[in-house]
């Protein structure tokens, strides 16, 4: 305990010397410490005094020891390797770098000498000596995700294929199907990990493509494409035969785009992915594979609904016949919400029958259907056939052209309750974009019900959540706008002219250092009355059906992102960056 407080002293007095802080400054600082129960350099870092990294630099400093930021620098597998990953994890520290002689790590306390001498030990086996580099929390936690990223099994095959590069066969032996030396081959398990490791870290989509002289990973985790892997180009053709194969695509067709689907079993479960392959320059492809869900249906209050905008979707679904809308650009949750309504509309005495390119949840009790272009099954040809199954109610996955959007109008005109989604920019969008699609005004009219817009805001990480500091111009622009929402809205006891408290992710092991975990649903709803109907016949004048939406009482898609960041689920610049794709 003494060594520790001796550290600290010396580095608060060296701090002071570098003209960081004053001594005045330490004195508080230390007191705020105390009654948070947290260190100085966190309260230093999370006022935003000094960035962690230039902390890091200044403790570096200190130590004598030169500082690395490993943020982004791909590190050798084999060097990687020399520390096994459990060490890694609990002594913090990282191989990065070696030459014939030295090992670089980087290591995050350097008071640590439990670790330095598992390091030694380490180094006399390797028969290398050891050059230290200090390196912060956040760094360490980005590097050391290389050891999931890069198992085992993928440096095998990188191995296997820089020792053996290509064998051609001798000409006179039989040829061995493509398929079966693909499937024996190690990259086969490259492609089970890649699958398994997006399935694991709740990705959505995985991406795969050349880059720069290599193969790289890509996985979609809340909304954000990051980079997981890097693989050497001699590889990219075999992964993407690979994919091939499992997904019964064509291995010789390189011209053309190709979907298929692949089942993989993940921890005793099978994980379906939905394939699309993509042609590029100099006959390479590029693959993506969303992950489809095989979990429970998730509720519009899992999603983060609004409890008014709940009912509201509750007294429409219960509506006999008509349209129920959602729109959103692709990754906005549409789908997840239209399985969320079917869920709360699947009982006994009801038929239901979808329409889906492709089928991301099972729900038992539903029929479900997948559509397929490639033999002329698409949506219109579907919603013909569905019509003659007596269904009560009808899902149908998108509508794209004219043809699936006067089928729709006409179904739900025909005592059907039709969901279904469309790609607008917000609620009010929707009528104009299904009259573009030559929908027929008046039949319109008398069939909408509802429309629901939505995005998807990252939800702050909750181990690591805190308040933010917002400028005051910002401030008061949030403001003016919690004045002009509805005031039924608004969460009971939050006074709109008072204090208004914002929340940020500091950055943690539990996140990824990113502040952000999982997503929530922002939506605005607009709701099929007598007077808008009216307004949907005569043309959907903007000025009018905007002073309709005011009597309704309806709020914006920034105003619900407002209210989810105030109450802590999300940051004022999600609610910025939603406000900006309106």
């Amino acid at each position: 305990m003494a060594v520790q407080t001796t550290f600290k002293n010396e580095f608060l007095d060296f701090l002071v010397r570098e003209k960081v802080l004053s001594t005045e400054k330490v004195g508080e600082l230390e007191s705020r410490a105390k009654q948070e129960g947290s260190t100085v350099e966190q309260v230093l870092t999370k006022d935003r005094i000094i960035s962690e990294e230039e902390l890091t630099s200044k403790k570096a400093k200190f130590f004598g020891l030169p500082y690395i930021d490993l943020t982004g620098i791909k590190i050798d597998q084999a060097t990687l390797g020399l520390i096994p990953k459990a060490v890694a994890e609990n002594y913090r520290v990282i191989a990065f770098d070696r030459d014939a002689a030295q090992l670089n790590v980087a290591i995050y306390d350097p008071r640590n000498f439990q670790a330095m001498a598992a390091l030694d030990v380490l180094a006399v086996k390797s028969n290398l000596r050891i050059k230290y580099y200090l390196t912060s929390l956040s760094s360490f936690t980005s590097a050391v995700k290389v050891y999931a990223e890069l198992t085992k099994e993928v440096a095998e095959v990188i191995e296997v294929v820089r020792r053996e590069k290509v064998r051609e066969a001798p000409k006179e032996e039989a040829a061995v199907p493509v398929e079966e030396v693909i499937k024996g081959a190690p990259v086969s398990r490259i492609v089970s990990v890649i699958m398994r490791h997006a399935y694991e870290g709740k990705a959505s989509d995985i991406h795969i493509e050349p880059y720069r002289g290599e193969t790289r990973v890509r996985y979609r985790i809340d909304g954000v494409l990051k980079t997981s892997l890097a693989l050497p180009e001699e590889l990219h053709s075999a992964i993407v035969s690979r994919v091939k194969v499992l997904a019964n695509l064509k291995l010789d067709e390189t011209r053309i785009p190709q979907d298929g689907r692949i089942t993989e079993e993940i921890g005793g479960r099978p994980i379906d992915f939905r394939v699309s392959t993509l042609p590029l320059q100099e006959g390479k492809e590029k693959v993506v594979m969303r992950i489809l869900s095989t979990e429970r249906t998730p509720t519009l209050e899992e999603l983060g609904f609004h409890p008014e905008h709940i009912k509201i979707i509750d007294s429409n679904i219960k509506k006999p016949h008509g349209l129920l809308l959602i729109s959103g650009p692709t990754g906005a949750g549409k789908s997840t919400t239209l399985y969320a309504v079917l869920s709360m509309l699947n009982r006994e005495g009801i038929n239901i029958i979808t329409l889906e390119d492709p089928i991301e949840y099972f729900i038992a009790g539903i029929n479900q259907s997948q559509i397929r272009p490639e033999v002329g099954y698409t949506f219109a040809t579907g919603l013909r056939s569905i019509l003659r199954q007596d269904p009560n109610i009808i899902m149908v996955g998108e509508i794209r052209d004219a043809e699936t959007g006067e089928l729709a109008v006409h179904a739900a005109l025909t005592g059907h309750l039709l969901l279904t989604t469309i790609h607008t920019n917000d609620a009010l969008g929707v009528v104009p974009r299904l009259i573009d699609l030559k929908a027929e005004p008046f039949l319109l009219a008398a069939t909408f019900n509802v429309a629901i817009a939505q995005r998807l805001a990252r939800k702050i990480c909750p181990d690591c959540k805190g308040p933010a500091e917002v400028p005051l111009n910002v401030v008061e622009q949030m403001r003016s706008e919690l004045r002009a929402t509805p005031t039924r809205f608004v969460p009971s006891g939050l006074d709109v002219n008072g204090p208004l408290t914002f929340y940020r992710g500091q950055g943690c092991p539990k996140c990824g250092t990113l502040g952000y975990k999982g997503r929530v649903a922002v939506a605005e709803i607009l709701q099929g009355t007598v007077n808008l109907n009216r307004l949907i016949a005569i043309g959907f004048p903007q000025a009018e059906v905007v002073a309709e939406t005011q009597s309704q009482g309806m709020i914006t898609m920034k105003q619900d992102a407002l209210l989810k960041a105030i109450q802590g689920f999300t940051t004022i610049e999600e609610v910025m960056r939603i406000s900006k794709e309106q």
